[in-house]
């Protein structure tokens, strides 16, 4: 994609140097354009106009992706969900390839401001704040890119975990997020997976809940911030401290899980 400016990401149809138009109905918004192109992944309708705007995008337009971070937050889980959703109808290949953890993950899922980005490096740079995928969670991410620098969170928040669907039949479901709402939309995402996946039973003193909250324990507090998290959201009484098990993860291929 050739460097574009503002002016020319908005709203007139011109032509670029290699005579391609821009679509007058797409924004300019990058907030805007990567909540439509997941918008448009779940109706599918064209998302190539949203595509090449967020690829042309320069760092002024990601100016409040950088400094306001429920913006941040809405931006990103909508660019990983999107890509996903794209990643999945174009190489279906690369997630059913015994190298999947290498192949899908690491494929360009969505480009931003000329910066392909693979879902590894939307998840794991941006949205948890600089933290590697192994060592359950404890452990900084060892190579980190000036764009993650420039535009990851500050700090993780452990609900993304319950907003983020790459693809398995135990993702949960897929939300358009808004920089407005973000903070609710989450707590709904949260509450809604974990009376779907989590389970308390008070006799053998167990609590079940997703392996998602294993491979990222740290992100959570480990077991007593677990717990903590579960008492929030009415998974676990006031006062319950059970041992915690994970459930296994169902990684057969499910497209389309969007609500509203």
């Amino acid at each position: 994609m050739s460097p574009q400016t503002a002016g020319e990401a908005s709203g007139v149809r011109e032509a670029d140097a290699g005579g391609d138009e821009h679509d007058a109905s797409v924004p300019s918004d990058p907030t805007t354009l990567a909540r439509e192109l997941l918008v448009a992944t779940k109706r599918g309708a064209a998302t190539e106009p949203y595509e090449r705007a967020l690829a042309d995008a320069d760092d002024d337009a990601l100016e409040a992706v950088r400094e306001d971070r429920p913006t941040t937050l809405s931006f990103w889980l909508n660019c990983y969900n999107a890509g996903t959703q794209l990643l999945l109808e174009r190489r279906p290949g690369l997630y059913e390839s015994p190298l999947r953890f290498v192949r899908f993950f690491h494929a360009p899922a969505v480009t931003v401001a000329g910066t392909d980005l693979p879902l590894d490096r939307i998840e794991n740079g941006l949205l948890r704040a600089g933290r590697s995928k192994y060592g359950l969670g404890y452990v900084p991410k060892l190579l980190v890119t000036s764009f993650e620098r420039r535009y990851a969170l500050d700090s993780c928040d452990p609900r993304v975990h319950f907003a983020l669907n790459c693809g398995a039949a135990s993702c949960p479901a897929v939300r358009a997020y808004e920089p407005d709402r973000v903070d609710d939309q989450l707590d709904l995402a949260t509450r809604v997976y974990l009376d779907e996946t989590a389970s308390y039973d008070p006799d053998s003193g167990v609590v079940r809940v997703p392996r998602v909250m294993l491979w990222f324990r740290g992100d959570f507090g480990g077991g007593a911030g677990i717990r903590a998290f579960l008492r929030e959201y009415d998974t676990l009484p006031a006062g319950a401290e059970p041992a915690v098990r994970y459930e296994s993860w169902d990684w057969s291929r499910a497209a389309g899980k969007f609500v509203e």
